[in-house]
């Protein structure tokens, strides 16, 4: 009598064919990403040499597409085959890769507030080594000219951290054209301009310092980041729910069809069919 609720069981396909279309979107763009990720690096030709990783001392961009694309697969898969074959093994895989990620996430909010002042400083340390690496890889150098662009800003703490970049350096046996300079991405641009001037930021440093915010910005990018996560907390909070909403979705919707699953396999021991 213990069993009489498993006497009906099935597995529920409504939230079978959610779990699918839940992940199947996560699948297909990790597949994306693989693929933009492996491209990029076919550009640069480490799929032919690999030995150019090696001369790579900054973070080379790619490395993040292709980590976040390959989790992103790997939860895809096991959500969407876990759910059309029923399979508890792959089922139970997804609801644990994700319930660590969302623990590893929460984590993370947790040290950000508790040290700040040592996630800043930790910040600073990974800006000036890709500072000293800007020219080593084109996606590097797009991705920091990107963030001094969108934020205004202009090295670590200042315009005078790119003194330590072989290319900008302002000793005297640097023969480069962009000695004493900053990049383009520095620069402060003129609205009325519709082609940026990639060469507005060199000789800059040659001039007395307090004329320099006449031509670039001042501001070091992590004073930039200091402003601008008070200024947008409501935002990343709201990234943050949006995110974990869809985390626990994934894990309540795994959850629910082994539960369902396991009804079924009590209910085929209990009333086995002949």
């Amino acid at each position: 009598m213990y069993y009489y609720r498993y006497e009906n069981a099935e597995v529920s396909c409504c939230y079978k064919y959610l779990m699918f279309s839940y992940n199947i979107v996560f699948w297909l763009l990790g597949a994306a990403l693989i693929a933009a990720g492996l491209w990029a690096w076919s550009e640069k030709g480490v799929l032919q040499d690999l030995s150019v990783l090696t001369r790579i001392h900054g973070f080379d961009p790619v490395w993040a597409l292709l980590v976040a694309g390959v989790v992103m697969f790997v939860l895809g898969f096991a959500g969407c085959v876990g759910a059309l074959r029923e399979n508890l093994c792959l089922l139970k895989a997804f609801s644990s890769m994700v319930g660590l990620i969302f623990f590893l996430e929460v984590l993370a909010v947790v040290l950000v507030l508790v040290f700040q002042s040592q996630v800043f400083e930790w910040i600073q340390t990974f800006f000036m080594r890709n500072i000293r690496a800007y020219r080593d890889d084109i996606d590097l150098q797009n991705l920091i000219d990107s963030l001094q662009t969108s934020t205004w800003c202009c090295g670590a703490q200042g315009p005078e951290d790119w003194e330590h970049n072989p290319y900008f350096s302002c000793n005297s046996t640097n023969a480069s054209r962009e000695r004493c300079g900053v990049p383009f991405s520095c620069c402060v641009l003129d609205p009325a301009e519709s082609v940026v001037n990639s060469q507005c930021g060199y000789d800059v440093r040659k001039r007395a310092k307090p004329d320099w915010s006449e031509q670039i910005h001042t501001r070091g990018c992590i004073s930039a980041l200091e402003q601008w996560v008070p200024g947008n907390l409501y935002t990343v909070a709201l990234v943050f729910v949006i995110v974990s909403v869809l985390q626990m979705l994934g894990i309540y919707l795994a959850r629910s069809l082994i539960t369902d699953i396991y009804k079924v396999q009590i209910n085929h021991i209990r009333n086995p069919v002949y």
